[in-house]
């Protein structure tokens, strides 16, 4: 089947180098011209628009930066694509707005998958990202195969939706980590304790969390500025899925400060 993948970024781009190199038949396209320059000289086929590439596809991947993107991309895709196509979403959006566009696309008879995932672009050039898939058993069988190229696990979480709402628990749990960290170092280094040496310590200890090792190794806030708004675009999302739960309220209460913290460091805003 003829794959295509949209949006080329850090993420993205080595995602699509890992499909071309699994031997998949390939059609990209790019906002930026610069982002199919690693392409150019390979096999994949380049379309002139969305709309041309979903009706070359069987199946194409999103990967774009947040809802108005994917939802722009759908607006194109689904009245381009063939009655069997399965569309994949990889960026990271609100569960409500897969399971809105996996409606439209249902009443062409296209499938809807929601598979946002973890490990970044090291992570997927690696191909060990960690694939949260939401979607009816029948498409996630069809696309397993295609999203091995560039995954190290692949979990089926659900119906549609239930990838993204995975994929924010995961990244609300990260920011409370790294909010954890941040107090807890800065505890210890106002009552005489070296910062370097306790986080060497706890880095092998019980207290270890990757949110911890991500935020120990910060040489400052400012270091992880576009990482904090990402997260703090998660955990608002969230927010917006559970509503004012006390278990939101916990990993919120965990997370927000740090992220506001690095935010006015930079004299920014959490998106």
């Amino acid at each position: 089947m003829k794959i295509g993948f949209i949006g080329l970024g850090s993420q993205g781009g080595p995602m699509a180098q890992r499909l071309c190199e699994a031997g998949h038949d390939m059609t990209l396209w790019a906002r930026r011209a610069e982002s199919l320059e690693p392409f150019r000289d390979g096999p994949a086929h380049v379309a002139d628009s969305v709309a041309a590439l979903g009706a070359r596809c069987g199946i194409v991947a999103v990967c774009v930066v947040d809802d108005a993107g994917v939802e722009a991309m759908c607006a194109d895709l689904i009245p381009a694509m063939a009655a069997g196509g399965i569309i994949i979403i990889h960026a990271t959006v609100h569960p409500q707005t897969c399971v809105r566009l996996a409606e439209q696309a249902a009443a062409r008879g296209i499938a809807l998958v929601d598979a946002p995932v973890s490990g970044g672009g090291g992570g997927a050039t690696a191909g060990t990202l960690t694939v949260m898939l939401g979607g009816c058993a029948d498409a996630v069988a069809t696309v397993t195969p295609v999203l091995r190229a560039f995954a190290g696990l692949i979990v089926h979480l659900g119906d549609v939706g239930a990838g993204q709402t995975a994929k924010l628990i995961n990244n609300a749990l990260m920011a409370a980590h790294m909010g954890l960290a941040h107090h807890a170092l800065t505890a210890a280094a106002a009552m005489g304790v070296d910062r370097q040496a306790l986080a060497a310590l706890v880095k092998v200890s019980s207290g270890r969390s990757f949110g911890f090792d991500v935020y120990a190794r910060q040489p400052d806030l400012a270091a992880f500025a576009h990482g904090a708004r990402l997260l703090a675009k998660d955990v608002r999302l969230l927010g917006e899925v559970t509503g004012d739960t006390a278990d939101y309220a916990a990993l919120q209460g965990a997370a927000q400060p740090y992220l506001d913290h690095v935010a006015d460091s930079h004299n920014l805003q959490p998106e």
